[in-house]
């Protein structure tokens, strides 16, 4: 099976000195950045993501003069549970691999948790949504970083009710991510009032959605909920824009929209879309610095908040294994969940014990292209929501970590 590997050594002048040295595997601790590197998720994970890892195991060992030896290495899942399950055991049983990164499309990012939690290894998700990653399915080994269905659910689906969105038609990518998607948003839309007129799985990825998007016009519902993402997001709202179904009175919700996607839209397209994100570069003057930074090694594009996530997520990650004196995933995990996270991107949050990592979340709308002043000023700030209250509440978890009352 033919692989894309990269193999990216970002090291420190030497490895732990006496004792210490023992206790990480080899000598070196290896990150493994899996993602989507050739198709519909690319720009919004990819090469980017393993930029941002290269970015971070340099920033940490300048900042803390840290004496780790690091090594990153990446690798495409072609958005497919099996390759990216082969990649998986390959890297931990043979190319002694101690963390794996990123991992968009939720279908992979759960079979990455089980093999992590099987293996004794650790899986610090920044690119999956489900939240079952941190719910149902959450095992001691993997951590979810940046998003998830739940927050996304509560900040664009809750926002859009309130302002009289209260009729529902969802297209849903049929798979892991999708249904979990259309779940958390239908609950809130429901819950909040509103009604669900109809539903349809569209397959994953697709090119055409006219037929979909006919169905969800004759729906008459005022919200057509788009619970997919990467390209099959930018196509459903091309298409829905080239049938002028947003002309004719119905809006479009995009659940998951990314920076990348709204470039690739063009503000035209996209303008007035409402979206929930995590991270966006023009947040303060530290994100700022950090996305020119970011953007003058990665091509001039400018970082999603899964890159972002990566970034921040391999800070904290670092942080832990100097602090616990080990690369061994169970150890490292329950130290990131002992420490505070602060970084330049996310602030301060922690890593709660269902594996939640939190922060605020901040719902946006995209402005039209007379409000931009130029290249990937793209939102403009609707509200923010507090870090205790954008992910679910640990009292509705039902992660078998969390102990119950």
């Amino acid at each position: 099976m033919k692989r894309n590997l990269l193999s990216l050594a970002v090291a420190a002048t030497c490895a732990f000195a006496g004792s210490a040295q023992a206790q990480i595997s080899d000598g070196i601790v290896k990150i493994g950045v899996l993602n989507d590197m050739s198709g519909l998720y690319s720009d919004i994970t990819g090469q980017g993501s393993v930029t941002a890892a290269k970015m971070a195991v340099e920033d940490y060992i300048k900042a803390s003069k840290s004496k780790l030896k690091v090594e990153v290495v990446g690798a495409d899942h072609q958005n497919k549970p099996d390759v990216g399950s082969n990649v998986a055991r390959q890297w931990y049983d043979t190319e002694k691999v101690d963390m794996i990164a990123d991992v968009p499309t939720s279908s992979v990012g759960l079979a990455i948790a089980k093999i992590s939690a099987d293996k004794g290894k650790l899986h610090v998700n920044s690119g999956s949504a489900t939240a079952d990653l941190t719910g149902k399915a959450c095992n001691a080994n993997t951590i979810h970083w940046v998003y998830d269905t739940w927050m996304l659910a509560n900040g664009t689906g809750k926002a859009i009710v309130k302002s009289g969105g209260d009729t529902w038609f969802f297209l849903t990518a049929d798979y892991a991510f999708g249904h979990a998607l259309e779940r958390d948003t239908e609950e809130v839309v429901v819950k909040n009032g509103g009604k669900v007129l109809g539903k349809v799985r569209t397959p994953f990825p697709t090119q055409d959605f006219s037929s979909f998007l006919l169905q969800a016009q004759a729906s008459k519902a005022k919200i057509i909920g788009l619970a997919n993402a990467g390209g099959d997001t930018t196509n459903s709202i091309k298409q829905a824009f080239e049938f002028g179904i947003t002309k004719g009175g119905q809006n479009l919700a995009g659940l998951l929209v990314f920076l990348p996607d709204v470039h690739s839209l063009s503000l035209e397209k996209a303008q007035g879309l409402m979206l929930t994100e995590t991270f966006y570069w023009d947040l303060n003057d530290q994100t700022r610095a950090w996305a020119k930074k970011f953007a003058a090694a990665n091509g001039g594009k400018y970082p999603s908040m899964v890159q972002a996530g990566v970034y921040s997520s391999v800070i904290h990650y670092l942080k832990a294994v100097d602090a616990a004196k080990t690369d061994d995933g169970t150890k490292v995990a329950a130290k990131m969940k002992e420490l505070p996270t602060d970084d330049i991107l996310f602030g301060k949050g922690v890593v709660r014990a269902d594996g939640r990592k939190t922060h605020p979340a901040y719902l946006f709308q995209v402005k039209k292209p007379s409000e931009s002043k130029g290249p990937y000023d793209y939102y403009k700030l609707v509200s923010t929501i507090p870090a205790n209250e954008a992910f679910r509440p640990l009292s509705e978890s039902d992660c078998p970590l969390v102990a119950k009352k």
